[in-house]
């Protein structure tokens, strides 16, 4: 079963190593901790069932308490699905900005890092071109580059 555990935001990995060294300390059938981009401030608890999960954050610093009830097996499911990115963003590429420090802008597109899910853009309408490195999913394409 998993549980839904709410914790001091920012405060994740601390939290989960903590819970770690008790579940190894006391043995209790704590299958896995887990924290998930996304969710600031909650921690996700495979435990046996309630009480076990109850007992191990019991007293714990930075834990604020646990959802009243477990969390479903497909929610968990939607939970762990990689999300893809649908748009292709390619370089010479236009795009615009939907979110983060560069919103409305609009910049052309230098390059491209799958792996990091970031691209490397210049703005326009700038004084001054300075490249700079973001994650993709923060723009959308009004332009594909021509071929």
């Amino acid at each position: 079963m998993y549980f839904v555990v709410r914790v001091t935001s920012s405060q994740e990995k601390i939290t989960a190593d903590i819970l770690e060294s008790k579940t190894s300390k006391t043995h209790l059938p704590i299958y896995s901790i887990m924290m998930l981009d996304g969710m600031r401030g909650y921690l996700i608890v495979e435990a046996k069932d309630e009480v076990t999960c109850r007992e191990l954050i019991a007293n714990e610093p930075h834990v604020k308490g646990m959802l009243p009830r477990s969390l479903a097996e497909a929610d968990f499911d939607k939970m762990m699905e990689v999300k893809q990115n649908t748009q292709e963003i390619e370089a010479n590429d236009s795009v615009e900005f939907m979110s983060g420090p560069f919103k409305g802008y609009k910049a052309k597109v230098i390059k491209v890092d799958n792996v990091k899910d970031e691209i490397t853009v210049e703005l326009m309408d700038v004084a001054v071109q300075i490249p700079v490195t973001t994650k993709a999913n923060t723009a959308r394409i009004i332009k594909k580059a021509e071929k």
